[in-house]
């Protein structure tokens, strides 16, 4: 089981301890509802600082949200991977977090474009159903190539946007992928494609980890998993349609 969700790889099912019954073991029903219980929490925590921005129409007002929640998301993401017995309390606590973050940088973003942040939620949300259609009735098989090929392509954007972020320590922008001209848009549609197959390893990894029947608090860990995927996914349709309306 290969994916290049850092929080599902392709060691989070193995070594775990074995339940003493069926009803203590992780159930797809189980993760899709705990799933859509961090969804919840994301939109409500980023409705407040959405509220908070146009309120007062001043960034600085929600500056502190975004960061606070883009760096405590982050802290708390990575007590998730290292501590998965943790995940029914750490995976809210991250959805939370990242909800005050994303609504924060929506809002900026709307205020810049109008109508973009309902075309992204529109975009992902379609995106996510489409290929969850497609995994449930075939159309495409988590194959070993397959998983192969989006995992080292993942880890290259991963690179990728890691030397971005050091060169901006001594403001040098990389140049033509992260601007919005065709080079930049093209470089954000193959992103946003990367970032959709992800998903598929997603659902095979999950439909995997219920086979196997792993511990019930793996239901969160992995609903939290799948969420680290869909944050990636909106956010790169959001960076895309801002190239296209700059463009």
């Amino acid at each position: 089981m290969r994916t290049s969700n850092p929080a599902l790889s392709a060691k989070t099912f193995q070594n775990l301890p074995a339940v003493a019954s069926p009803d203590e073991a992780m159930t797809l029903q189980g993760t899709v509802n705990k799933s859509g219980l961090l969804l919840l929490l994301v939109v409500a925590s980023a409705a407040y600082t959405w509220n908070l921005f146009f309120a007062s129409a001043d960034a600085s007002v929600v500056t502190p949200y975004i960061l606070g929640g883009a760096l405590g998301g982050f802290v708390v993401a990575l007590v998730t991977v290292f501590k998965k017995t943790w995940s029914p309390v750490t995976a809210p606590l991250y959805a939370i977090l990242e909800g005050l973050f994303l609504g924060g940088i929506s809002a900026l973003m709307e205020m810049e474009f109008s109508g973009i942040v309902i075309q992204a939620v529109a975009m992902t949300f379609g995106v996510f159903m489409c290929l969850l259609l497609a995994y449930r009735s075939g159309l495409i098989k988590a194959t070993e190539n397959f998983k192969l090929g989006v995992t080292a392509a993942t880890g290259g954007i991963a690179v990728i946007y890691v030397i971005t972020m050091l060169l901006g320590f001594w403001g040098i922008q990389m140049p033509y992928i992260h601007e919005s001209g065709i080079v930049g848009i093209g470089f954000s549609i193959f992103v946003v494609i990367l970032a959709s197959l992800n998903l598929v390893l997603d659902f095979d990894f999950i439909e995997n980890g219920a086979e196997q029947g792993a511990p019930k608090y793996m239901e969160w860990y992995a609903s939290f998993g799948l969420l680290v995927t869909l944050i990636w996914l909106y956010l790169e349709i959001l960076r895309l349609l801002a190239k296209t309306r700059r463009n």
